[in-house]
């Protein structure tokens, strides 16, 4: 059983009675969900720092900052549900610490709460920009939906959005600015978008899609200050000494774990929290899921933490299942999705950074159609991602999963089946 090492106590011989869940976002609501559907009768909380009901995150940059869908649509349980499912549910509520030893979760209102399993999941905050004039009014963040709705009030026609960042969140915000109307001006320090990601040359195919939809895109560019005039951001000045005027600024330069309670409780921490592959923490009565998880993958057989809307989708389902006894591990392959104009798509798999792939284009990349495969020296793909075309992760998982080697020329080849590009 989970835990077997650690000194016996009431849970550990006839399961939990009381199990708290900290984190207020998509993994937070599917592991109470998940917990009262594999049949968990006893106390159920859930701990959320925001005043809203726990919601899924990636439509605060793609539809929801459009206006094309309503926060609504974005929230995962409805409040009924918490009700009929005796969710004791804690909207508003900052956990402040961890005590391990005495199993208790204390709350910034001076509250505690005692546990018998404790799951965090308390996401990632953005990293802040260092330089002078960064705390100005007009700087925005993009994490909560009352960051969407401060930057969605200052997209339109006439108004000037200089986007500091072109990962993932930078290049959606700059086509939903592009979508309203706005001046969109990205300024990104490397050579081109997502370079650490995709790598070079499907970089250099999102530096042309966001050219060819009017962003001024400013590649190899640093920040030296944001521009103040009364009080409220007026512009950035780059590296160069260039001024790019601004009505407002949303920095994109990444997340971090929050670690904090994790950190309040003694767990082991290495680019967020080390958890083995059934989530389980260094402390066999505390388990971590989603972004701050830093999961020993029993496929990948390498440890993968991921910032993405699957894995705290479900990752909650196997930390509820081990929670409640079962001898499970957690190894879906890492996935996500973007969707930017009228480019959408779709990663699988997992390739660390630095590693010894080639890449393999099937399709046509200057078109933006086309499926692209991250191969390794065995010649066995590592990852893939499909660009405006369809039905092609479930062909794609299995051999990723298999370590299949695969024919690379034949598989560059869209007339091949995928079936006989195995070598």
């Amino acid at each position: 059983m989970a835990g077997a090492d650690a000194t016996p106590n009431a849970a550990d011989t006839t399961g939990p009675t009381r199990i708290v869940v900290v984190g207020g976002g998509l993994a937070g609501a599917k592991a109470v969900e998940a917990l009262r559907s594999a049949g968990y009768a006893g106390s159920l909380t859930l701990v959320a720092a925001e005043d809203e009901l726990p919601y899924e995150r990636p439509p605060l940059s793609k539809s929801y900052l459009m206006g094309e869908t309503s926060f609504d649509e974005a929230v995962v349980l409805s409040a009924d549900w918490y009700t009929d499912n005796d969710v004791d549910l804690r909207l508003g509520t900052r956990a402040a610490s961890v005590d391990a030893g005495a199993r208790c979760v204390q709350l910034a209102d001076g509250t505690d709460l005692p546990y018998d399993k404790l799951l965090l999941a308390t996401g990632a905050v953005p990293r802040r920009l260092v330089v002078p004039g960064a705390d100005t009014q007009g700087v925005h963040y993009l994490r909560t939906r009352a960051d969407s709705d401060a930057l969605r009030a200052v997209l339109g026609p006439g108004h000037r959005l200089v986007v500091i960042g072109a990962g993932w969140i930078g290049l959606e915000a700059a086509a939903a600015a592009r979508h309203a109307g706005a001046e969109v001006t990205v300024v990104e320090t490397a050579e081109f978008p997502l370079l650490g990601v995709l790598g070079p040359q499907i970089g250099a195919m999102f530096a042309d899609l966001h050219r060819a939809h009017g962003v001024d895109l400013r590649l190899g560019a640093t920040i030296n200050e944001i521009v103040i005039k009364d009080g409220v951001v007026a512009g950035v000045r780059l590296g160069d000494g260039t001024v790019v005027s601004a009505d407002a600024v949303l920095v994109g330069i990444g997340v971090s774990p929050d670690v904090a309670l994790a950190e309040s409780a003694g767990l082991a921490l290495d680019n967020g929290v080390l958890v083995d592959a059934s989530l389980r923490t260094s402390d066999p009565d505390i388990l971590a899921v989603g972004d701050i998880a830093n999961h020993d993958h029993p496929l990948l057989h390498t440890r993968v933490r991921v910032e993405h809307w699957a894995t705290a989708l479900n990752q909650p389902a196997t930390a509820a299942a081990v929670m409640l006894g079962g001898d499970v591990t957690y190894s879906a392959l890492p996935y996500f999705f973007s969707d930017q104009y009228d480019l959408g798509l779709e990663y699988l798999g997992h390739v660390p950074r630095d590693s010894d792939t080639s890449m393999v284009i099937r399709g046509d990349l200057s078109g933006r159609e086309f499926v692209a495969f991250w191969i390794d020296r065995d010649s066995c793909i590592r990852a893939a991602m499909n660009v405006n075309v369809w039905d092609v992760v479930d062909t794609v998982r299995p051999l990723i999963v298999d370590s299949v080697r695969v024919d690379p020329v034949a598989l560059a080849d869209p007339s091949i089946d995928y079936a006989t590009c195995v070598r």
